[in-house]
């Protein structure tokens, strides 16, 4: 009896498909909606992993619902409308990377700070976070079987930072296979490719992954648990004190700083603390953070309390983003604040003025 109720199931949701296709393609734009709504937290976060940036995988998704609308009629239904919009979202992402020239990287723009010199000059510099409010309902189906790579570390910075510096086609592959768990055969379908050279490209993606990716000693606390929340005051106090040996204390030995879009990138405990003395809360800078999430990991909108700003506003001056391992801090990301509207972060705060961000970005 349970057999054949989930065939009475199975085929009630395919008699329910086909007729949103059918009212779709007679022009009913409700019925495209309900029919792709579903699916497009997921899609907007696979154009993200993609393509590194919020604002790309914005434009990438509203691409790939333009072309499903206009392409419906050649939807021959052989497979599902969730893997008909993955093969045209990728291939959307993939024209993207092609096409796109390299920006240069932004020059440093603290007026009155000098900076150290940095360890290197990062090769992935146009990178944005994205918000854990939009995270919840990105889930999806649930990963195929093949899928290698958890929901919380395959959205978190040093992974999608990974991604971004693998050729295009080998991206889309791992991501297709390791983060989604499509087999190959699906994935040969996706991308119009034999099954010999999407194995292939997975091999060498794999391989330029492990290359790039940095090793964290210990595995980050969960989201939200007493351990992540004892780490996270003592950064929110020791950054705003300007308390350099407090924060010191709570980094690892290789921590390792970025501000995309600007190349400098700074590695080791003694280089980040020279940067964070000299740069960071030289001329008496000192910040007031406001706690928000992403890309998984405990972020900080980063507001310059002193010294004080015309009419005493405290101007938005980035977003920072800490990766944790164990019960230190392994990265530090400070993006610009263009980002924190995005986080439900205003661009400045009034003087004295206890803000409470908003659930949703």
């Amino acid at each position: 009896m349970q057999e054949e109720s989930d065939e009475v199931q199975e085929e009630g949701v395919s008699v329910m498909t086909a007729d949103l296709i059918s009212r779709a393609r007679a022009g009913d734009d409700g019925a495209f909606r309900e029919m792709t709504e579903p699916h497009l937290r997921e899609l907007q976060v696979h154009c993200y992993r993609m393509l590194g940036s919020f604002a790309d995988a914005e434009d990438a998704l509203q691409d790939t619902l333009l072309a499903a609308w206009q392409g419906l009629g050649g939807f021959e239904g052989r497979a599902s409308i969730r893997t008909w919009l993955y093969r045209i979202a990728t291939n959307r992402c993939l024209s993207t990377l092609r096409a796109a020239s390299r920006r240069p990287a932004l020059e440093w723009n603290i007026p009155g700070v000098q900076p150290p010199e940095p360890t290197r000059l990062g090769e992935v510099v146009w990178l944005e976070p994205f918000p854990d409010a939009l995270l919840p309902d990105a889930a999806g189906a649930p990963p195929g079987p093949e899928a290698r790579y958890e929901q919380a570390e395959s959205i978190s910075l040093a992974f999608v930072t990974a991604l971004q510096a693998l050729p295009p086609r080998q991206l889309a592959v791992l991501i297709l296979r390791d983060v989604l768990g499509f087999h190959a055969s699906e994935v040969a379908d996706l991308l119009d490719s034999s099954l010999e050279s999407v194995n292939s490209a997975l091999k060498r993606a794999r391989a330029g992954l492990q290359r790039r990716r940095l090793a964290a000693d210990g595995a980050p606390p969960a989201a939200g648990s007493p351990a992540e929340d004892t780490i996270v005051a003592k950064f929110v106090r020791a950054y705003s004190c300007a308390d350099v040996d407090a924060l010191v204390a709570l980094l690892t030995d290789d921590v390792f700083m970025s501000m995309p879009p600007m190349s400098r990138e700074y590695h080791g405990r003694d280089v980040v603390a020279g940067f964070c003395a000299d740069a960071l809360f030289g001329s008496s800078r000192r910040f007031d953070l406001v706690p928000t999430r992403a890309n998984g990991q405990p972020a900080f909108g980063s507001y310059l309390r002193a010294p004080a700003a015309p009419g005493g506003t405290r101007p938005g001056v980035g977003l920072i983003v800490i990766a944790l391992a164990g019960d230190r801090i392994c990265a530090m990301t400070r993006f610009e604040s263009s980002v924190l509207p995005r986080f439900g972060l205003p661009l400045s705060l009034p003087a004295n003025s206890q803000f409470q961000p908003t659930s949703d970005a």
